[in-house]
């Protein structure tokens, strides 16, 4: 697999930021300065200056590098305005990195400017906004970092720790106490963008949750729009929105005290396809039946992964890491009948080692997947999936992985538990619109520098293609399928070569919301400076 392992991609499309500081983790408004000196930039960063270089690599999908006519590094709200004055006035083309882990080359393509967030990476308690603020530069672990150690509580998000709030917020963001709390996006109290008005000046609006707000819609597009649509995000405020008070220790979920995790593996040596449709169907008919919240179930968060058969005496095989909130009654009896659940019936029979318990924050850093660990050249390809895959599904999946070659040994299959809480926010409360599914898939390859990255990405575009051949060569929302997830997003889907269903890819990944989304587009970025390949456009 190269660089890239088989445990990543969970967390979105922002990411990577700079270290971060308060004065202390607890009761403070407002972040301090480094050593109580001047705030971060803004630097400027040309082809001739050799951080450029650094700058241009700093991105997790090595298939793509920008080559602006600069970058430039940001340290506060202030700066963002003023870097984005100037290459409005100048009339270059403007895009945004939090980090750099999107899975299409929305940073690069056409930029002439890249704003770079990575140093504005606080996380805080706002006592003046009642909520607990993260800046769009903060990575995840730093954000579990500072709110568990300072208050105690955490936010739903993915398990990438590299992957930074600024696009995994954005895009409506998920992971593994999502089936319990639901979307991160679901506890988004208020959001500070950057945007463009007609005329061309650059300023930043707060938007909050409040219907009142005369901002409100801007706030809702943060909720699962996605990045780089409306302007730039530079901070977030987190709060339960049935949170009462202003003690920061009570405004967000708390973790479990303890996690219990353990892993099932099933053999390639032995599969055969009828054996191999049933542990999808298992899989899935598992989070049909265990998904009501608040039941011990939805405590627990797995994934199912399934690579591409290997050559030679070894052939690999499928793997279910899962986890459970330790306090949960029988938790070890949940997660064993669990594994035996999904075990039924499949052959070869079921591997599944002691399980481990440990503290939680211990499990996020321990489970948690840092940037190294997720960089390299791959191609992923999204769908929601509202029921279990049809036998026939199973089969393209099979028939893909089971027989072991060059490129597929590098494909991969990923099933990733979902449901749960999430499903109990109405669709068009947030712009996160699928909310009745129990899983996620995703279809991975992944190459390294020098081999032929055209056959895998004709291999993973055939597997998904294949796999929703009854509708079009895309997950069309409806049936079994709920659409794609905007953090995983795939140009495939707005291509007529690869989607022939007749449904635009704005449906297939905002459903009935689109039609807002593009209001709020024309009220918030009337001159559509911040666009991509699967940017909202403009109404027509």
């Amino acid at each position: 697999m190269g660089k890239v392992t088989r445990r990543g991609f969970l967390g979105g499309t922002a990411a990577l930021g700079g270290a971060a500081m308060t004065v202390e983790l607890t009761g403070l408004t407002k972040p301090a300065q480094a050593a109580g000196g001047p705030p971060f930039g803004p630097v400027v960063v040309r082809p001739a200056d050799p951080r450029y270089d650094d700058l241009a690599v700093r991105r997790t999908n090595q298939r793509f590098r920008p080559q602006p006519d600069y970058f430039h590094v940001v340290g506060s709200t202030e700066q963002v305005v003023a870097a984005v004055n100037e290459a409005v006035r100048a009339g270059r083309r403007v895009t945004v990195r939090s980090g750099g882990h999107c899975y299409e080359n929305f940073v690069g393509d056409g930029a002439q400017v890249v704003i770079d967030m990575c140093e504005m990476s606080e996380v805080y308690f706002d006592a003046e906004r009642g909520a607990l603020a993260i800046e769009a530069g903060a990575t995840l672990m730093q954000a579990y970092r500072k709110l568990y150690l300072g208050w105690g509580v955490t936010i739903p998000g993915g398990q990438c720790g590299g992957v930074a709030a600024g696009g995994h917020i954005a895009g409506g963001g998920y992971g593994p106490l999502s089936r319990r709390d639901g979307l991160t996006v679901d506890y988004l109290h208020a959001v500070e963008v950057v945007v463009v008005d007609r005329a061309g000046r650059a300023r930043a609006v707060v938007a909050t949750r409040n219907p009142a707000d005369p901002n409100h819609d801007l706030w809702w597009a943060h909720t699962g729009g996605g990045g780089g649509n409306f302007g730039i995000v530079t901070r977030y405020w987190m709060r339960d929105p049935n949170a009462t008070g202003g003690d920061p220790a009570k405004l967000l979920p708390r973790p479990p005290a303890e996690v219990l995790s353990g892993v099932a593996v099933w053999s390639w040596e032995g599969m055969t396809k009828e054996s191999f449709r049933r542990l999808l169907r298992n899989y899935a008919e598992w989070h049909v039946r265990n998904s009501v919240p608040g039941s011990p179930q939805v405590s627990l968060w797995g994934s199912l992964l399934i690579p591409g058969r290997q050559a030679g005496a070894d052939p690999g095989g499928m793997v279910l890491p899962a986890q459970i909130d330790a306090s949960v009654p029988d938790a070890e009896r949940v997660l064993r009948d669990h594994f035996a659940a999904v075990a039924d019936g499949v052959t070869p029979e079921v591997f599944v080692p002691p399980l481990i318990r440990d503290p939680w924050f211990q499990a996020v850093r321990t489970l948690s997947l840092g940037a190294e660990s997720e960089s390299g050249r791959y191609k992923g390809k999204s769908a929601y999936l509202r029921k279990p895959f049809a036998d026939e599904q199973a089969d393209v999946a099979f028939d893909a992985l089971h027989q072991a070659g060059d490129v597929s040994s590098r494909g991969l299959l990923w099933l990733l538990s979902y449901g749960g809480q999430v499903n109990t926010v109405p669709p068009a409360a947030t712009a996160s619109v699928e909310r009745q599914s129990i899983l996620k898939a995703l279809h991975l390859v992944t190459w390294d520098e020098g081999q032929d990255g055209a056959a895998h990405l004709e291999w993973v575009r055939r597997l998904h293609q294949r796999t929703f051949a009854a509708t079009g060569g895309v997950p069309v929302p409806g049936g079994g399928s709920g659409g794609a997830y905007i953090n995983y997003p795939d140009i495939d889907h707005a291509d007529p070569a690869w989607n022939t269903s007749g449904v635009p890819w704005s449906t297939i990944y905002y459903g009935d919301n689109y039609a807002r989304l593009q209001r709020v587009k024309a009220r918030w970025d009337p001159r559509n400076v911040f666009r991509h390949a699967l940017s909202v456009r403009p109404p027509a």
